[in-house]
């Protein structure tokens, strides 16, 4: 079986590291002031990848974090991927130019997919899809709507115009420290054969360990490791 990859995860609002509960902007904890010395921490305990997600990026649809992002990836050798609010090429190709290594399309890829198709034709691998997910439906616009259609639909979809990565987030579990819904997983591990990173609910070690044996890609690790429940060091042992 494949190692898989944990990716600490970074929320930033105002070049701060924070988390929101279930995408609550009013429900939100200040882990740490300073995004570009919790990379350099990440990086020091051995981390290879960084998932950073720009929440103001994301309410906006711009890029008010963006000169903290070119600074990770100046001072660090961490492996950047980003999403929040990316809904333009020029902000694609900002972020690439930056050393950003993958993309992050959300809503963008749910509600356009011509733009999907095209960018996915200009920068192949660097476009990764992020899917929202409540009771095996897509949600969009920040969770605040959910569509009729299946995650199963539009995996279906996104494989087709070539997309080979998806990072998928159970809103249910997501900041909630109740732990991972893992047989979710596990049903669309085996449905598609694209790289799946999963995201929200991983709570303990076990979530971890118990992620790893369904053979997905990747795990997101962002509050937990925050709180203390789990040390990023021995996580990536796993």
């Amino acid at each position: 079986m494949a190692a898989m990859i944990i990716f600490p995860a970074i929320d930033i609002y105002e070049g701060k590291v924070v988390r929101l509960l279930k995408g609550d902007y009013n429900k939100m904890t200040i882990y740490s002031e300073n995004v570009v010395d919790k990379a350099c921490e990440i990086e020091a305990a051995g981390g290879e990848w960084l998932h950073l997600v720009d929440l103001e990026g994301a309410k906006e649809g711009n890029t008010p974090n963006f000169t903290y992002v070119e600074e990770i990836c100046k001072k660090t050798g961490l492996k950047v991927e980003i999403g929040g609010g990316i809904r333009t090429e020029a902000t694609i190709e900002k972020y690439i130019n930056a050393g950003v290594n993958r993309i992050i399309l959300g809503t963008k890829a749910a509600t356009d997919k011509e733009f999907l198709n095209k960018m996915t034709d200009k920068y192949r691998e660097k476009i990764a899809v992020g899917i929202d997910v409540k009771d095996e439906k897509v949600a969009i616009k920040g969770w605040l709507e959910v569509t009729d259609k299946t995650i199963f639909d539009f995996v279906t979809e996104l494989k087709e115009i070539g997309i080979k990565n998806i990072i998928v987030t159970d809103i249910a579990k997501d900041g909630a420290m109740s732990g991972i819904n893992v047989s979710f997983y596990e049903k669309l591990s085996k449905f598609t054969d694209m790289d799946i990173t999963a995201s929200g609910g991983v709570t303990t070690l076990d979530d971890l360990i118990r992620l790893k044996n369904t053979g997905i890609y990747g795990a997101i690790l962002g509050k937990a490791m925050y709180t203390g429940n789990v040390d990023l060091r021995e996580a990536l042992k796993i």
